[in-house]
């Protein structure tokens, strides 16, 4: 996400998977160097890595970073032109719908599998059966609060959805400006990713989303909003937004990612701590979406290469690397194993690396269909925070684009 960053529907599959069907050979594997080209959306913190799994598999990296918005068609000009890299990250919801092209290569013909990782991880990274991606570090979103401000009122970090409610109203201060909860419900993909937890613990579910059950969840943010503890220019804010609002102490909770720690922790004199997003009764888990970025090894037609970059991507998903990679990106290990331990250690993900543990792929349900779902859900919560319809009615006019 993004890193909760989701891309929009592909078009042209068949096209590409033509395309494919003719490729004999070439592409950026093509050669006998020992060279990997890598493609990411990741930043030049992460090339060491890169670096030393290169090392460890006996290759040499060509790291190419490309901003997040275009990695998409990038990525399908590639496919189209024989030009694919070696080793090709993408985030996790992106992983069925390229794999439906044929761009990609069967992550088990490399020896590898899912094994040991949080069962969403390998949800997220396989179509149709298949393990296409296999993500070292993973991610969700929980509650944070401002320690001192709960302290101040009297209240205990809230675990359910009328304990929230109760907080956010008393730790709403309209005389300094401050609201006691935050979340990001801007009509985008990161607005669906944060509604997600209220919908999907609550029993709502992405076939049909104009369900009584996602009705009631998505009442309780507009009673949030109602209510005057959450903001009104919510509708507008990105997540990047609502970690602002809390550094700045204008919202004394927010729904946000682990991404967010390093700013978090940079912000003088904020005292601060997450627990899982609560729920509506306390006997409910919570099922929260799953983030983190895949690697995948496409098909360039070399099978020295590609059995190469297979050693790479096994590599980075080994359990020595995912510490290191969950120390550069502050995302949680996908091995759950390896994340127990890093919790008892790191305690500022310790309410990540339990989030995780039940979270759910975006795509394990509609799979390559997701982005029109995720287009609907985050309408429907645009029309009901402006109060334009009502949840139950934007959900049922939502549902019409969910075809």
């Amino acid at each position: 996400m993004n890193r909760s960053r989701i891309v929009a529907a592909l078009g042209g599959a068949a096209a590409i998977s033509l395309a494919l069907a003719g490729c004999s050979g070439g592409g950026s594997g093509g050669g006998g160097s020992n060279t990997l080209t890598i493609e990411d959306y990741y930043q030049a913190n992460y090339d060491p890595i890169y670096k030393d799994c290169a090392g460890q598999v006996g290759a040499k990296v060509s790291i190419n970073h490309i901003a997040g918005a275009g990695l998409i068609a990038k990525v399908l000009q590639q496919a189209s032109s024989k030009t694919l890299p070696d080793v090709l990250m993408l985030d996790n919801p992106d992983v069925q719908q390229i794999a439906a092209t044929g761009a990609l290569s069967d992550l088990k013909d490399y020896g590898l599998s899912g094994d040991g990782n949080v069962d969403g991880v390998t949800k997220a990274g396989s179509y149709k059966g298949t393990l296409y991606g296999l993500a070292p570090v993973t991610n969700s979103i929980a509650l944070y609060y401002n320690a001192d401000m709960l302290k101040a009122a009297g209240i205990t970090p809230p675990t359910t959805w009328d304990e929230l409610r109760a907080a956010a109203k008393k730790l709403t201060d309209p005389a300094q400006g401050v609201y006691g909860f935050a979340m990001s419900n801007i009509n985008t993909y990161e607005g669906t990713w944060q509604f997600l937890p209220f919908f999907w613990t609550n029993g709502g579910d992405e076939k049909n989303i104009a369900t009584p059950e996602a009705a009631q969840a998505l009442q309780f943010v507009v009673d949030l909003q109602n209510d005057g503890s959450m903001s009104k220019s919510s509708i507008t804010w990105a997540q990047a937004d609502v970690n602002n609002q809390f550094i700045a102490k204008k919202a004394a909770m927010m729904i946000n990612g682990p991404w967010q720690l390093p700013a978090l922790n940079a912000a003088k004199g904020l005292n601060f701590a997450s627990i899982p997003i609560p729920v509506r009764e306390s006997s409910q888990k919570i099922v929260s979406p799953l983030g983190g970025e895949t690697f995948t090894v496409p098909n360039t037609g070399s099978k020295d290469k590609m059995a190469l970059a297979g050693k790479f991507v096994g590599c980075l998903n080994s359990e020595k690397m995912q510490p290191k990679i969950a120390q550069v990106s502050g995302n949680v290990p996908s091995n759950q194993k390896v994340a127990d331990a890093w919790a008892k250690t790191h305690e500022q993900v310790a309410s990540f690396v339990t989030t995780v543990k039940t979270a759910r792929a975006r795509t394990a349900e509609l799979g390559e269909k997701w982005p029109t779902a995720a287009t609907a859900i985050y309408t429907a919560v645009q029309l009901a925070l402006t109060g334009k319809e009502t949840p139950a009615a934007a959900l049922e006019q939502a549902q019409q684009q969910n075809k």
